[in-house]
């Protein structure tokens, strides 16, 4: 029996890593508590109702059958936007583009891939799509209906609902647009859950580039990562409510839906749009992974710990391996799951989203990389904070320096709900 007691944690205990992520849960409420404006004004109304329907989506999108099995077939919607986005790249790039490559290659499988060429012009075909769909009124009808769903259930506003359920679907920015003209009347909480629910969920032109990269590891990746969008809309108004309470009336307001002349005039304003993203993750992951290695050959002048040098990953990953502990991850894989989750807040999801998946089987189980996922799938980085000031602040400009002012709470907000979405899915799976 003692020779037992060692072996796999998920068999011998398996009742330990609920138990394990049920203290994450109350712990990451606990850290949001901790730094409320107003810790004597609890909405345990909002408590309550967050975390009973992060559970019901979650038990329903991931438990029952039926549902499974869509999110399953998701897969096949993924490949489909591949073809289609390979097609369009091979005419413009050729081979770099993804086309047949006129030389043998040499080196390790997938050094011929280019991923400014191949991979994130689905960015661009994304953007153009959601335009359309948009335009088309087919998105505008979803994102009423979870608006519908968080006003009953969390009790909030016309604007903030539509503002919070927008996120689940498109960015940080365009989100906050269709409710342009009642911004500006925000009361300061609803102003802070807004720029929270933006910082805790993805936008669906990155969904299905991060789903084609999580592909080969995780079967069923889009549905994952839609689940996870979905899911932390209603933690993020929770640790928005935990941080700055609501003192004022709601405010109210629908949809703003964007103007075009026609289809075709959607699609190229989509591509236009999703133009200017394309060029700004480019920028950003040059940028950040070009300071991230110099920070790395800085300490690399310092003495190794641990018969390996230091860096800035390392250091990451033992300060968030607690985080991944009360997600429910095995000890054992904390520290790996830690770095993961440094990457995604110092740079961003999208290379820690790399970096998951280029990392050794053994590193993490299938388990811990379903949570994973679902961890660090929403924009709550540095990066991520320029493009919120920039952009709420020309919605709202009188109201710039309270947007300055929040921003670094509300990565830490993000940040709290995904990891609470993680443990909720830990206790699940």
């Amino acid at each position: 029996m003692q020779g037992t007691a060692r072996g796999d944690w998920r068999t011998i205990h398996p009742w330990r890593r609920t138990v394990q992520a049920a203290l994450g849960i109350l712990a990451f409420m606990f850290l949001a508590w901790l730094v409320s404006e107003n810790r004597r004004v609890i909405d345990f109304r909002v408590i309550a109702a967050g975390l009973g329907l992060q559970f019901l989506l979650a038990a329903l999108l991931l438990k029952i059958t039926m549902f499974r099995d869509l999110l399953l077939q998701l897969n096949s919607v993924v490949l489909m936007i591949e073809k289609a986005t390979r097609a369009g790249t091979t005419f413009v790039f050729g081979y770099l583009g993804g086309g047949v490559l006129p030389f043998d290659v040499t080196g390790p499988p997938g050094s011929a891939y280019a991923l400014a060429f191949r991979g994130l012009p689905i960015i661009l075909f994304m953007s153009a799509l959601s335009a359309l769909l948009f335009h088309w009124r087919i998105l505008p009808a979803i994102v009423r209906g979870f608006s519908f769903v968080l006003r009953r259930s969390l009790g909030l506003g016309g604007a903030l609902g539509v503002g919070v359920a927008a996120n689940i679907f498109i960015g940080m920015i365009e989100a906050p647009l269709m409710v342009r003209p009642y911004v500006q009347a925000m009361t300061h909480s609803e102003l802070f859950a807004l720029m929270v629910s933006g910082m805790a969920t993805i936008a669906g032109t990155m969904i299905v580039l991060y789903a084609s990269i999580l592909g080969p590891i995780i079967p069923g990746s889009l549905g994952h990562l839609i689940v996870a969008s979905i899911i932390s809309a209603p933690a993020s108004v929770l640790m928005a409510r935990l941080m700055v309470p609501e003192t004022r009336d709601a405010t109210q307001g629908d949809i703003e839906l964007p103007k075009a002349a026609g289809s075709m005039d959607a699609i190229a304003r989509g591509a236009l749009d999703g133009l200017q993203l394309l060029l700004h993750v480019v920028a950003l992951l040059i940028v950040l992974i070009a300071l991230v290695s110099l920070v790395n050959q800085l300490l690399d002048w310092l003495p190794a710990v641990g018969d390996a040098p230091l860096t800035l990953q390392r250091i990451t990953g033992w300060l968030l391996a607690p985080v991944a502990w009360l997600m429910g991850l095995p000890w054992k894989e904390c520290h790996t799951a830690g770095s993961l989750l440094g990457t995604k807040v110092i740079l961003n999801e999208f290379v820690a989203y790399m970096n998951m998946a280029g990392l050794d089987p053994a590193a993490l189980s299938e388990r811990s990389r379903i949570i994973m996922t679902y961890a660090m799938c929403g924009f709550a980085n540095l990066g991520s904070l320029g493009i919120m000031i920039g952009g709420m602040g020309s919605l709202a400009p009188e109201r710039r320096s309270e947007i300055v002012a929040l921003g670094f709470r509300s990565i830490y907000a993000g940040m709290l709900a995904t990891a609470m979405t993680g443990a909720i899915v830990g206790i699940l799976l």
